[in-house]
Protein backbone atom coordinates (compact mmCIF):
# COMPACT_ATOMS: atom_id res chain seq x y z
CA UNK A 1 0.00 0.00 0.00
CA UNK A 2 1.50 3.33 -0.57
CA UNK A 3 -0.73 4.81 1.84
CA UNK A 4 -2.89 4.29 4.75
CA UNK A 5 -6.55 3.14 4.94
CA UNK A 6 -8.25 4.47 7.67
CA UNK A 7 -12.12 3.28 8.15
CA UNK A 8 -14.11 4.97 10.34
CA UNK A 9 -17.50 2.86 10.22
CA UNK A 10 -18.99 -0.12 10.47
CA UNK A 11 -21.07 -2.23 7.89
CA UNK A 12 -24.52 -2.77 9.18
CA UNK A 13 -28.18 -3.02 7.90
CA UNK A 14 -27.07 -2.07 4.51
CA UNK A 15 -25.23 1.53 5.21
CA UNK A 16 -22.01 2.90 7.33
CA UNK A 17 -23.09 3.17 10.30
CA UNK A 18 -21.01 5.54 13.12
CA UNK A 19 -19.44 2.72 15.64
CA UNK A 20 -20.57 2.83 19.21
CA UNK A 21 -16.80 3.45 20.63
CA UNK A 22 -13.55 5.80 19.40
CA UNK A 23 -11.95 3.02 19.71
CA UNK A 24 -9.86 1.52 16.88
CA UNK A 25 -7.12 -1.06 16.15
CA UNK A 26 -4.41 -0.61 13.78
CA UNK A 27 -3.65 -2.71 10.32
CA UNK A 28 0.53 -3.97 10.36
CA UNK A 29 1.76 -5.01 7.55
CA UNK A 30 3.71 -8.20 7.40
CA UNK A 31 6.76 -6.77 5.51
CA UNK A 32 7.48 -3.24 6.50
CA UNK A 33 6.53 -4.21 10.15
CA UNK A 34 4.44 -0.14 9.83
CA UNK A 35 1.02 0.88 10.58
CA UNK A 36 -1.05 0.38 6.92
CA UNK A 37 -4.79 1.47 8.31
CA UNK A 38 -6.95 1.48 11.37
CA UNK A 39 -11.16 0.47 11.54
CA UNK A 40 -13.83 0.96 14.41
CA UNK A 41 -13.27 -1.60 17.09
CA UNK A 42 -16.99 -2.98 17.39
CA UNK A 43 -18.88 -2.73 20.88
CA UNK A 44 -21.20 -5.36 22.32
CA UNK A 45 -23.92 -2.60 21.43
CA UNK A 46 -22.61 -2.58 17.53
CA UNK A 47 -23.20 -6.36 17.24
CA UNK A 48 -26.67 -6.17 18.92
CA UNK A 49 -27.53 -3.56 15.94
CA UNK A 50 -26.26 -5.77 13.45
CA UNK A 51 -27.82 -9.32 14.91
CA UNK A 52 -31.22 -7.07 14.98
CA UNK A 53 -30.53 -5.47 11.43
CA UNK A 54 -29.72 -9.70 9.98
CA UNK A 55 -33.08 -10.73 11.98
CA UNK A 56 -34.92 -8.14 10.45
CA UNK A 57 -33.97 -8.36 7.25
CA UNK A 58 -35.08 -12.77 7.66
CA UNK A 59 -38.42 -11.39 7.98
CA UNK A 60 -38.45 -8.76 5.35
CA UNK A 61 -40.06 -9.23 1.75
CA UNK A 62 -37.40 -8.20 -0.17
CA UNK A 63 -35.24 -10.81 0.63
CA UNK A 64 -37.91 -13.75 2.72
CA UNK A 65 -40.36 -13.45 -0.37
CA UNK A 66 -37.62 -13.87 -3.38
CA UNK A 67 -37.91 -16.80 -5.75
CA UNK A 68 -34.62 -18.99 -5.71
CA UNK A 69 -34.54 -17.37 -9.05
CA UNK A 70 -34.58 -13.71 -7.70
CA UNK A 71 -32.21 -14.34 -4.65
CA UNK A 72 -29.87 -16.06 -7.25
CA UNK A 73 -29.94 -13.24 -9.26
CA UNK A 74 -29.30 -11.25 -6.49
CA UNK A 75 -26.33 -13.26 -5.81
CA UNK A 76 -25.17 -13.00 -8.96
CA UNK A 77 -25.39 -9.23 -8.95
CA UNK A 78 -23.21 -9.73 -5.68
CA UNK A 79 -20.69 -11.70 -7.64
CA UNK A 80 -20.21 -9.14 -10.66
CA UNK A 81 -19.76 -6.29 -8.10
CA UNK A 82 -17.30 -8.06 -6.55
CA UNK A 83 -15.28 -9.16 -9.44
CA UNK A 84 -14.82 -5.78 -10.37
CA UNK A 85 -13.01 -5.38 -7.02
CA UNK A 86 -10.89 -8.36 -7.71
CA UNK A 87 -7.62 -7.07 -7.73
CA UNK A 88 -8.57 -4.23 -4.92
CA UNK A 89 -9.49 -7.30 -2.86
CA UNK A 90 -6.54 -9.40 -3.18
CA UNK A 91 -3.75 -7.09 -2.81
CA UNK A 92 -5.80 -5.61 0.15
CA UNK A 93 -5.33 -9.27 1.91
CA UNK A 94 -1.49 -9.21 0.67
CA UNK A 95 -0.99 -6.47 2.16
CA UNK A 96 -2.57 -7.36 5.74
CA UNK A 97 -1.52 -11.11 5.78
CA UNK A 98 1.52 -11.16 3.81
CA UNK A 99 0.00 -13.86 0.87
CA UNK A 100 2.13 -14.12 -1.84
CA UNK A 101 0.15 -11.88 -4.47
CA UNK A 102 -0.58 -14.95 -7.31
CA UNK A 103 -2.12 -16.92 -4.71
CA UNK A 104 -4.10 -14.00 -3.49
CA UNK A 105 -5.63 -12.98 -6.93
CA UNK A 106 -7.30 -16.59 -7.33
CA UNK A 107 -8.11 -17.64 -3.87
CA UNK A 108 -8.75 -13.78 -2.77
CA UNK A 109 -10.13 -12.08 -5.72
CA UNK A 110 -11.65 -14.66 -8.30
CA UNK A 111 -12.08 -17.60 -6.04
CA UNK A 112 -15.35 -15.67 -3.95
CA UNK A 113 -16.81 -14.69 -7.15
CA UNK A 114 -16.57 -18.31 -8.34
CA UNK A 115 -18.25 -19.38 -5.02
CA UNK A 116 -21.15 -16.62 -5.25
CA UNK A 117 -21.81 -18.23 -9.00
CA UNK A 118 -21.75 -21.37 -7.89
CA UNK A 119 -24.16 -21.40 -4.77
CA UNK A 120 -26.35 -18.98 -7.20
CA UNK A 121 -26.99 -21.66 -9.15
CA UNK A 122 -27.45 -24.29 -6.71
CA UNK A 123 -30.04 -21.89 -5.14
CA UNK A 124 -31.80 -22.05 -8.71
CA UNK A 125 -31.58 -25.43 -9.32
CA UNK A 126 -32.76 -26.78 -5.56
CA UNK A 127 -36.49 -27.37 -4.62
CA UNK A 128 -37.78 -25.77 -2.15
CA UNK A 129 -40.24 -28.48 -1.40
CA UNK A 130 -40.33 -32.26 -2.39
CA UNK A 131 -43.76 -34.43 -2.23
CA UNK A 132 -43.21 -37.88 -1.33
CA UNK A 133 -45.26 -41.02 -0.58
CA UNK A 134 -45.75 -41.44 3.44
CA UNK A 135 -44.63 -44.63 4.85
CA UNK A 136 -46.43 -46.53 5.98
CA UNK A 137 -50.02 -45.19 6.16
CA UNK A 138 -51.09 -44.10 2.63
CA UNK A 139 -51.27 -40.12 2.26
CA UNK A 140 -48.21 -37.41 1.34
CA UNK A 141 -45.51 -35.81 2.63
CA UNK A 142 -44.25 -32.14 2.24
CA UNK A 143 -40.50 -32.04 2.90
CA UNK A 144 -39.51 -28.17 2.86
CA UNK A 145 -35.98 -26.65 3.11
CA UNK A 146 -36.42 -23.55 5.01
CA UNK A 147 -33.79 -21.17 5.68
CA UNK A 148 -31.99 -21.98 9.14
CA UNK A 149 -31.76 -17.98 9.71
CA UNK A 150 -29.02 -15.46 11.15
CA UNK A 151 -25.86 -16.70 11.24
CA UNK A 152 -22.61 -15.58 12.54
CA UNK A 153 -19.89 -16.48 10.43
CA UNK A 154 -16.59 -15.96 11.70
CA UNK A 155 -13.40 -16.02 9.46
CA UNK A 156 -9.54 -16.21 9.75
CA UNK A 157 -6.52 -14.38 8.57
CA UNK A 158 -5.27 -17.08 6.19
CA UNK A 159 -7.74 -17.01 3.73
CA UNK A 160 -9.94 -14.07 4.82
CA UNK A 161 -11.84 -13.86 1.66
CA UNK A 162 -12.33 -16.88 0.57
CA UNK A 163 -12.86 -17.88 3.92
CA UNK A 164 -15.49 -15.77 4.71
CA UNK A 165 -17.79 -16.95 1.48
CA UNK A 166 -17.27 -20.17 2.25
CA UNK A 167 -20.25 -19.25 4.73
CA UNK A 168 -21.52 -16.19 2.70
CA UNK A 169 -22.28 -17.68 -0.54
CA UNK A 170 -24.50 -20.58 0.62
CA UNK A 171 -26.03 -19.05 3.44
CA UNK A 172 -27.40 -16.62 1.10
CA UNK A 173 -28.30 -19.29 -1.06
CA UNK A 174 -30.34 -20.66 1.38
CA UNK A 175 -32.19 -17.33 2.03
CA UNK A 176 -30.16 -16.90 5.42
CA UNK A 177 -28.75 -13.62 6.49
CA UNK A 178 -25.27 -12.36 7.98
CA UNK A 179 -23.57 -11.09 10.58
CA UNK A 180 -19.47 -11.59 9.70
CA UNK A 181 -16.55 -11.50 11.84
CA UNK A 182 -13.69 -11.64 10.41
CA UNK A 183 -9.93 -11.52 11.75
CA UNK A 184 -8.63 -8.49 12.70
CA UNK A 185 -5.31 -8.94 11.36
CA UNK A 186 -7.62 -9.04 8.23
CA UNK A 187 -10.93 -6.44 8.35
CA UNK A 188 -9.51 -4.08 5.38
CA UNK A 189 -10.64 -6.35 2.99
CA UNK A 190 -13.77 -7.18 4.40
CA UNK A 191 -14.63 -3.58 3.55
CA UNK A 192 -14.60 -4.23 -0.18
CA UNK A 193 -17.02 -6.81 0.65
CA UNK A 194 -19.24 -4.31 2.18
CA UNK A 195 -18.94 -1.64 -0.90
CA UNK A 196 -20.23 -4.74 -3.18
CA UNK A 197 -23.22 -5.63 -1.47
CA UNK A 198 -23.94 -1.66 -1.24
CA UNK A 199 -23.21 -1.66 -5.16
CA UNK A 200 -25.46 -4.70 -5.88
CA UNK A 201 -28.51 -3.64 -4.18
CA UNK A 202 -28.78 -6.15 -1.78
CA UNK A 203 -31.74 -5.65 1.06
CA UNK A 204 -30.10 -4.30 3.88
CA UNK A 205 -29.11 -6.61 6.89
CA UNK A 206 -28.46 -9.08 4.22
CA UNK A 207 -24.75 -9.17 5.21
CA UNK A 208 -23.43 -7.41 8.37
CA UNK A 209 -19.72 -6.82 9.30
CA UNK A 210 -18.43 -6.57 13.29
CA UNK A 211 -14.96 -6.16 13.52
CA UNK A 212 -12.99 -6.70 16.82
CA UNK A 213 -11.28 -9.58 18.69
CA UNK A 214 -11.74 -13.10 20.62
CA UNK A 215 -13.99 -11.16 23.12
CA UNK A 216 -16.28 -9.57 20.25
CA UNK A 217 -16.39 -12.89 18.86
CA UNK A 218 -17.31 -14.65 21.79
CA UNK A 219 -20.14 -12.11 22.22
CA UNK A 220 -21.42 -13.22 18.91
CA UNK A 221 -21.41 -16.68 19.11
CA UNK A 222 -23.66 -16.24 22.12
CA UNK A 223 -25.74 -13.92 20.90
CA UNK A 224 -29.27 -15.07 21.38
CA UNK A 225 -30.15 -13.49 17.92
CA UNK A 226 -27.99 -16.06 16.24
CA UNK A 227 -29.27 -19.06 14.61
CA UNK A 228 -26.30 -21.26 13.67
CA UNK A 229 -22.37 -20.11 13.55
CA UNK A 230 -19.94 -20.96 11.03
CA UNK A 231 -16.20 -21.09 12.20
CA UNK A 232 -12.78 -20.93 10.42
CA UNK A 233 -9.70 -21.39 13.32
CA UNK A 234 -8.06 -22.89 15.83
CA UNK A 235 -9.23 -26.18 17.57
CA UNK A 236 -8.50 -24.46 20.87
CA UNK A 237 -11.18 -21.74 20.15
CA UNK A 238 -13.44 -24.13 18.25
CA UNK A 239 -13.73 -26.53 20.99
CA UNK A 240 -15.37 -23.76 22.90
CA UNK A 241 -17.49 -22.13 20.47
CA UNK A 242 -18.44 -26.07 20.31
CA UNK A 243 -19.32 -25.94 23.93
CA UNK A 244 -21.52 -22.72 23.78
CA UNK A 245 -23.43 -24.03 20.40
CA UNK A 246 -24.28 -27.18 22.37
CA UNK A 247 -25.37 -25.66 25.24
CA UNK A 248 -27.62 -23.60 23.52
CA UNK A 249 -28.56 -26.45 20.93
CA UNK A 250 -27.57 -24.22 17.98
CA UNK A 251 -26.19 -25.88 14.98
CA UNK A 252 -22.48 -25.04 14.37
CA UNK A 253 -19.87 -25.95 11.69
CA UNK A 254 -15.96 -25.93 12.81
CA UNK A 255 -13.35 -25.82 10.39
CA UNK A 256 -10.19 -26.11 12.82
CA UNK A 257 -6.86 -27.19 12.54
CA UNK A 258 -4.84 -30.00 10.58
CA UNK A 259 -1.29 -32.21 10.83
CA UNK A 260 -1.91 -33.78 7.59
CA UNK A 261 0.20 -36.75 6.00
CA UNK A 262 1.59 -36.96 2.42
CA UNK A 263 2.10 -40.76 2.07
CA UNK A 264 5.28 -41.25 -0.99
CA UNK A 265 4.35 -44.77 -1.87
CA UNK A 266 7.39 -46.46 -2.89
CA UNK A 267 7.00 -46.26 -6.37
CA UNK A 268 6.19 -42.43 -6.58
CA UNK A 269 7.97 -40.46 -9.50
CA UNK A 270 10.83 -38.27 -7.25
CA UNK A 271 10.98 -35.10 -9.31
CA UNK A 272 7.16 -34.82 -9.78
CA UNK A 273 6.21 -35.69 -6.17
CA UNK A 274 8.60 -32.84 -4.49
CA UNK A 275 7.22 -30.58 -7.47
CA UNK A 276 3.83 -31.61 -6.02
CA UNK A 277 4.73 -31.30 -2.25
CA UNK A 278 5.67 -27.36 -3.14
CA UNK A 279 2.34 -26.89 -3.37
CA UNK A 280 0.61 -29.18 -1.36
CA UNK A 281 3.19 -29.16 2.24
CA UNK A 282 3.66 -24.85 2.18
CA UNK A 283 1.46 -22.98 0.12
CA UNK A 284 0.84 -19.78 1.45
CA UNK A 285 3.75 -20.26 3.87
CA UNK A 286 2.51 -23.52 5.74
CA UNK A 287 -0.30 -20.71 6.38
CA UNK A 288 -3.14 -23.52 5.55
CA UNK A 289 -5.17 -25.27 7.40
CA UNK A 290 -5.29 -28.83 5.32
CA UNK A 291 -1.42 -29.02 4.53
CA UNK A 292 0.51 -32.11 4.46
CA UNK A 293 3.31 -30.83 6.54
CA UNK A 294 4.60 -34.21 7.97
CA UNK A 295 5.83 -36.34 4.87
CA UNK A 296 6.13 -39.89 5.18
CA UNK A 297 8.29 -41.28 2.84
CA UNK A 298 9.38 -45.69 2.55
CA UNK A 299 12.78 -45.79 4.73
CA UNK A 300 14.57 -47.58 1.22
CA UNK A 301 14.25 -44.13 -0.06
CA UNK A 302 14.10 -41.60 2.90
CA UNK A 303 17.90 -40.14 1.62
CA UNK A 304 16.28 -39.45 -1.66
CA UNK A 305 13.52 -37.97 -0.34
CA UNK A 306 14.99 -35.96 2.35
CA UNK A 307 17.51 -34.28 -0.11
CA UNK A 308 14.91 -33.80 -2.82
CA UNK A 309 11.78 -32.12 -0.08
CA UNK A 310 15.31 -30.05 1.12
CA UNK A 311 16.32 -29.11 -1.70
CA UNK A 312 13.16 -27.59 -2.34
CA UNK A 313 12.38 -26.20 -0.04
CA UNK A 314 15.61 -24.42 -0.01
CA UNK A 315 14.99 -23.39 -3.74
CA UNK A 316 11.80 -21.36 -2.84
CA UNK A 317 12.03 -17.37 -3.57
CA UNK A 318 11.18 -16.12 -0.35
CA UNK A 319 10.70 -12.42 0.02
CA UNK A 320 8.30 -9.40 -0.82
CA UNK A 321 4.96 -10.55 -1.28
CA UNK A 322 3.79 -8.51 -3.85
CA UNK A 323 6.32 -9.70 -6.18
CA UNK A 324 4.94 -11.95 -8.55
CA UNK A 325 8.54 -14.62 -8.51
CA UNK A 326 7.76 -15.14 -4.42
CA UNK A 327 6.42 -18.17 -3.23
CA UNK A 328 6.94 -17.41 0.53
CA UNK A 329 6.09 -14.32 2.12
CA UNK A 330 5.92 -13.16 5.60
CA UNK A 331 4.17 -14.87 8.81
CA UNK A 332 0.58 -12.30 9.46
CA UNK A 333 2.35 -11.02 12.66
CA UNK A 334 5.25 -10.94 14.62
CA UNK A 335 3.25 -13.49 17.12
CA UNK A 336 3.16 -16.02 14.71
CA UNK A 337 6.60 -15.81 13.34
CA UNK A 338 7.44 -16.02 16.78
CA UNK A 339 5.42 -18.84 17.55
CA UNK A 340 7.07 -20.60 14.62
CA UNK A 341 10.48 -19.75 15.57
CA UNK A 342 9.85 -21.33 18.88
CA UNK A 343 8.27 -24.44 17.74
CA UNK A 344 11.29 -25.21 15.11
CA UNK A 345 13.52 -24.52 18.80
CA UNK A 346 11.49 -27.16 20.28
CA UNK A 347 11.65 -29.70 17.27
CA UNK A 348 15.74 -29.07 17.29
CA UNK A 349 15.56 -29.43 21.13
CA UNK A 350 13.69 -33.11 21.14
CA UNK A 351 16.39 -34.23 18.71
CA UNK A 352 15.01 -32.78 15.04
CA UNK A 353 17.88 -32.70 12.23
CA UNK A 354 16.97 -29.75 10.46
CA UNK A 355 18.21 -29.92 6.91
CA UNK A 356 17.27 -26.46 5.85
CA UNK A 357 15.77 -23.33 7.05
CA UNK A 358 15.38 -23.04 10.83
CA UNK A 359 15.36 -19.63 11.45
CA UNK A 360 15.01 -16.01 9.94
CA UNK A 361 16.37 -15.43 6.64
CA UNK A 362 19.58 -13.39 7.08
CA UNK A 363 18.82 -11.10 3.85
CA UNK A 364 15.90 -9.73 4.84
CA UNK A 365 16.06 -7.13 7.77
CA UNK A 366 12.42 -6.35 7.98
CA UNK A 367 9.51 -8.41 8.21
CA UNK A 368 8.02 -11.48 9.92
CA UNK A 369 9.82 -14.14 7.80
CA UNK A 370 10.52 -17.55 8.54
CA UNK A 371 12.55 -19.69 6.46
CA UNK A 372 11.48 -22.56 4.51
CA UNK A 373 12.35 -25.38 6.69
CA UNK A 374 12.83 -29.35 6.45
CA UNK A 375 12.80 -31.23 9.48
CA UNK A 376 14.91 -34.88 8.71
CA UNK A 377 14.20 -38.73 10.28
CA UNK A 378 11.36 -36.70 12.94
CA UNK A 379 9.85 -39.46 15.15
CA UNK A 380 6.27 -39.19 14.53
CA UNK A 381 5.69 -38.34 18.55
CA UNK A 382 7.97 -35.81 18.71
CA UNK A 383 5.76 -32.01 19.31
CA UNK A 384 7.06 -30.82 15.50
CA UNK A 385 5.31 -33.66 14.22
CA UNK A 386 2.09 -33.76 16.70
CA UNK A 387 1.33 -29.55 16.82
CA UNK A 388 -0.21 -27.58 14.18
CA UNK A 389 3.07 -25.17 13.18
CA UNK A 390 1.13 -23.34 10.51
CA UNK A 391 4.63 -22.16 9.01
CA UNK A 392 6.88 -23.17 6.48
CA UNK A 393 8.09 -26.25 8.09
CA UNK A 394 8.21 -29.68 6.89
CA UNK A 395 8.61 -33.34 8.96
CA UNK A 396 10.28 -36.11 7.28
CA UNK A 397 9.50 -39.35 8.64
CA UNK A 398 10.38 -43.05 7.80
CA UNK A 399 7.92 -45.92 7.42
CA UNK A 400 8.14 -49.69 6.94
CA UNK A 401 5.66 -50.93 4.53
CA UNK A 402 2.45 -49.55 3.93
CA UNK A 403 0.48 -50.37 6.48
CA UNK A 404 3.12 -48.75 8.78
CA UNK A 405 2.60 -45.53 6.87
CA UNK A 406 -0.91 -45.70 7.26
CA UNK A 407 -0.84 -46.08 11.45
CA UNK A 408 1.77 -43.11 10.87
CA UNK A 409 -1.20 -40.95 9.13
CA UNK A 410 -3.94 -41.82 11.50
CA UNK A 411 -1.96 -41.35 14.26
CA UNK A 412 -2.71 -38.02 15.32
CA UNK A 413 -5.65 -36.24 16.82
CA UNK A 414 -6.32 -34.57 13.39
CA UNK A 415 -8.03 -35.59 10.67
CA UNK A 416 -8.89 -32.88 7.71
CA UNK A 417 -6.31 -32.93 4.94
CA UNK A 418 -3.58 -35.60 3.34
CA UNK A 419 -2.08 -36.98 0.20
CA UNK A 420 -1.17 -40.05 -1.36
CA UNK A 421 2.01 -39.92 -4.05
CA UNK A 422 2.18 -42.41 -6.51
CA UNK A 423 2.50 -43.69 -9.92
CA UNK A 424 -0.58 -46.40 -9.45
CA UNK A 425 -3.88 -44.31 -9.12
CA UNK A 426 -6.31 -47.05 -8.09
CA UNK A 427 -3.21 -47.88 -5.45
CA UNK A 428 -3.38 -44.04 -4.33
CA UNK A 429 -7.72 -44.59 -4.10
CA UNK A 430 -7.40 -47.35 -1.93
CA UNK A 431 -4.73 -45.65 0.39
CA UNK A 432 -7.25 -42.61 0.26
CA UNK A 433 -9.80 -44.95 2.05
CA UNK A 434 -8.16 -45.92 4.58
CA UNK A 435 -6.84 -42.74 5.93
CA UNK A 436 -9.19 -40.99 8.93
CA UNK A 437 -9.85 -37.67 7.11
CA UNK A 438 -12.28 -35.65 5.70
CA UNK A 439 -10.48 -34.63 2.33
CA UNK A 440 -7.51 -36.23 0.79
CA UNK A 441 -5.96 -35.80 -2.69
CA UNK A 442 -4.04 -38.68 -5.25
CA UNK A 443 -0.78 -36.86 -6.25
CA UNK A 444 -2.77 -33.34 -5.68
CA UNK A 445 -4.85 -31.39 -3.39
CA UNK A 446 -7.25 -28.95 -4.74
CA UNK A 447 -10.50 -28.30 -3.02
CA UNK A 448 -13.76 -28.63 -5.49
CA UNK A 449 -16.61 -26.22 -5.26
CA UNK A 450 -18.81 -28.56 -5.73
CA UNK A 451 -17.67 -31.12 -3.21
CA UNK A 452 -17.92 -31.28 0.59
CA UNK A 453 -14.47 -29.49 2.89
CA UNK A 454 -14.28 -30.82 6.46
CA UNK A 455 -12.58 -32.58 9.10
CA UNK A 456 -12.87 -35.20 11.70
CA UNK A 457 -11.43 -35.49 15.19
CA UNK A 458 -10.40 -32.24 16.05
CA UNK A 459 -9.94 -31.28 13.09
CA UNK A 460 -13.88 -29.95 12.61
CA UNK A 461 -17.33 -31.02 12.72
CA UNK A 462 -19.82 -30.40 9.44
CA UNK A 463 -18.83 -30.18 6.00
CA UNK A 464 -18.41 -26.59 3.80
CA UNK A 465 -18.80 -26.66 -0.02
CA UNK A 466 -20.68 -28.81 -2.64
CA UNK A 467 -24.78 -29.07 -2.32
CA UNK A 468 -23.61 -30.38 1.25
CA UNK A 469 -22.64 -27.05 2.50
CA UNK A 470 -26.07 -25.48 1.28
CA UNK A 471 -27.81 -28.11 3.24
CA UNK A 472 -26.27 -26.95 6.18
CA UNK A 473 -27.79 -23.77 6.27
CA UNK A 474 -31.24 -25.23 5.63
CA UNK A 475 -33.74 -26.80 8.26
CA UNK A 476 -36.35 -29.33 6.95
CA UNK A 477 -39.51 -29.09 7.72
CA UNK A 478 -42.26 -31.86 7.23
CA UNK A 479 -45.65 -31.21 6.36
CA UNK A 480 -48.16 -34.24 6.87
CA UNK A 481 -51.15 -34.48 4.37
CA UNK A 482 -53.84 -36.59 4.68
CA UNK A 483 -54.71 -39.26 1.77
CA UNK A 484 -57.06 -38.80 -0.47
Amino acid sequence: MTSRTDHTALFIDGAWRTPDSSETIQVVSPLTEQEIGSFPASTTTDVDAAVTSARNALRRSDWAELSPTERADAIRRFADELEKRAEDRATTVTHQNGMPIELARFAEGAAPVQLLRYYANLAESTPPEERRVSQPMPGTTIVRREPIGVVAAIAPWNFPAVLSMFKIAPALAAGCTVVLKPSPETTLDSYVLAEAAIAADLPAGVINVVTGGPEIGRYLVAHPGIDKVAFTGSTAAGRHIGEVCGGMLRPVTLELGGKSAALVLDDADVEQTVTGLATASLLNSGQTCYMSTRILVPRSHSRTYIDAITAMAAGLQVGDPMDPSTFVGPMVSARQRDRVLSLIEQGRSEGGTITTGGGRPTDLDTGFFVEPTVFADVNNASTIARQEVFGPVLSVISYDGVDDALALANDSEYGLGGTVWTSDEERGIEIARRVETGSFGVNTFNLDWGSPFGGVKASGVGRELGPEGLASYQQLKSIFLASS
